[in-house]
Parts: C-alpha cells; sequence; structure tokens
C-alpha cells in the first residue's frame, strides 16, 4: 500500500524529478561509483594489476605519511589557513551583504553588486600572474621601491606577510559572491516589518539588527557548518599559484602537498599513500561537519541534518 502510494506521488510530480535527474546522474559517475578507489589507502598500487587485483597492505601508507614531518607540517598549515579564513574571511560576505542592503538606489546597489561580484569570475590562474607580476621578487612593487632607495619588501615569498596576503586577495575576490546567498534570504524579508520598525522609530541600525539579522541567522549557521566542513581543503587553487618555497613553511597544505608528492619522482611513494593522505582529510572533514551541525542545533538553528 505504501509502496504504491509512494509510486503515485512520483508519477504525480515526474516533472520535478525529471529535472532532478541529470544531478543524480552527474554525482553518481562522478561522486558515488569513484569511492571504491579509495581502497587504495590500504593498497600498494601495481599498474598491472589495477585497483582492485593490487596487494593489501594495511596501514603501511597511513603509518608512512605519518611519520612524513613535512605531512604534520602541511597539516598544521591547513588548519592554521582555514581558521583564519573562518574567523577574517567568513564575516566579510555577511557584512557586504548588510551594507549593500542599506544601499538606498536599486541603480546604486546593482552597480556595487557587479563589481563585487566580477572577481570571482576570474581564475586564480590569471589572478595569481597579476599579483605575481605586482609583488613578486621582480615585480612592479620592487621596481618602484629600488628606485627610490628604498628596501626591497616581497610580500609573496615572505613568511610573515605571506597569509595576510592570502586572507587580503581571497576577501576581494570571493566576499561579493559569497554575499548573493545572504542578499537572496534578505531579500525574502518582508518589508512591513521594517515599515513597522520605523513607525516604533527604530533607526537603520536598530531595523538591520533586530530584523535584518534574525531573518538570516538561518542561513549563516548553515553556511557556517560547510564553512567549518571545508577547514581541511585550506584553498589550493589561491595558494598553489602564489607560493613559492620560500613560504613552504608557512603556506604549504595537505592539498599542495599532496600534489607535490604525486610528481616528486620518487618511485616508493605511490598512490596508495596520496590516497591515505585523501582519506585522512574526508575522514576529519566529515568529524568537523558532524561536530559543526550538532552545535548549530543545540544553539537553536536547525542545521544540516
Amino acid at each position: 500500500m505504501k509502496g504504491s502510494l509512494l509510486w503515485k506521488r512520483i508519477l504525480q510530480y515526474k516533472m520535478f524529478y525529471l529535472l532532478l535527474l541529470p544531478i543524480v546522474i552527474y554525482y553518481l559517475v562522478f561522486a558515488y561509483v569513484p569511492m571504491y578507489g579509495v581502497t587504495l589507502s590500504f593498497k600498494k598500487f601495481m599498474f598491472n594489476k589495477g585497483i582492485l587485483g593490487s596487494p593489501w597492505v594495511g596501514l603501511d601508507n597511513f603509518q608512512y605519511i605519518f611519520k612524513y614531518s613535512a605531512f604534520w607540517t602541511a597539516f598544521r598549515n591547513t588548519i592554521v589557513i582555514s581558521i583564519g579564513r573562518l574567523l577574517i574571511e567568513f564575516p566579510m560576505a555577511i557584512i557586504v551583504a548588510l551594507l549593500l542592503n542599506e544601499l538606498a538606489g536599486s541603480k546604486m546597489k546593482k552597480l556595487y553588486q557587479t563589481v563585487f561580484t566580477f572577481p570571482h569570475f576570474l581564475s586564480w590562474v590569471v589572478l595569481g600572474g597579476i599579483l605575481v607580476n605586482i609583488l613578486g621578487n621582480t615585480g612592479a612593487v620592487h621596481l618602484v621601491l629600488s628606485n627610490i632607495g628604498l628596501e626591497n619588501v616581497s610580500l609573496l615569498s615572505d613568511p610573515d606577510t605571506f597569509r595576510g596576503l592570502l586572507y587580503t586577495t581571497n576577501i576581494w575576490k570571493e566576499a561579493g559572491w559569497g554575499a548573493i546567498i545572504y542578499l537572496a534570504a534578505i531579500a525574502g524579508i518582508s518589508p512591513e516589518l521594517y515599515e513597522a520598525a520605523y513607525m516604533d522609530g527604530a533607526n537603520r541600525w536598530k531595523q538591520m539588527l533586530h530584523i535584518t539579522w534574525p531573518s538570516i541567522n538561518g542561513i549563516v549557521a548553515m553556511m557556517l557548518i560547510l564553512a567549518v566542513s571545508g577547514i581541511m581543503n585550506g584553498g589550493f587553487d589561491q595558494i598553489f599559484n602564489l607560493y613559492s618555497p620560500a613560504v613552504y613553511n608557512v603556506a604549504d597544505i595537505l592539498d599542495t602537498f599532496m600534489y607535490r608528492l604525486s610528481f616528486s619522482g620518487n618511485v616508493n611513494l605511490g598512490f596508495g599513500i596520496i590516497t591515505a593522505v585523501g582519506l585522512f582529510k574526508s575522514v576529519i572533514s566529515l568529524a568537523l561537519l558532524v561536530m559543526a551541525n550538532y552545535f548549530v542545533k543545540r544553539m537553536g538553528q536547525e542545521g544540516l541534518m
């Protein structure tokens, strides 16, 4: 009885399920089917035998990476950089959305939103080249300082300034794009709430504090969960296009570490080692996702699960 009722509902909304079908197929092909490759973490991969035929080595791959000092340096940098992004970059999208919402003219609001959103569509390959030409050892800033007789300061190769440069450039690139989802939530707030607050004497600041913010804090909580679960990523595209051996000690994250490990040319480092690092990242990310969701729900929000 329940099965027939389920099929009736599916047929009733068949067009919606057809719209979902390409997404389901995409995730099946590119996300779920390849998951059997995780078994490489516990194998010594041999090209002639393939993934399923390669011999099992137990936890040897994990023991290898845990004894590798460069791995723990990359792990530490990943955590530090990602926490910095969470504390510095995450609130900026919210601030941009709130400030854009306070602009009176719709044309001016659209103009600023376009200006703030545009950098998102530039790849880090392009932006990395621009920043290297400006801030690198032979860039424009170096030439200017040299010509006026001042000491050269290379922000891209200075460990003390590199992380700050990461946060600054990523805010410039992504804050406007990240603000879109908050602006969409703000657009759904009933204008009657603002009118009633205005009639009661609330100024713009109090309206934002007591109407706008409570109306979007559910979205903020959801985005915070996703941001916490992504702590182990660190931002490969940006760092890979900006860092150099001079800043490996403060900038090398797990993703860049795996990239260099993959192309190191060391025959003793196989796919199993790289997959083990990836699995290590995924397990920690899952744990962070569950923990963040738990704490958000304890704070009275819905969460993701």
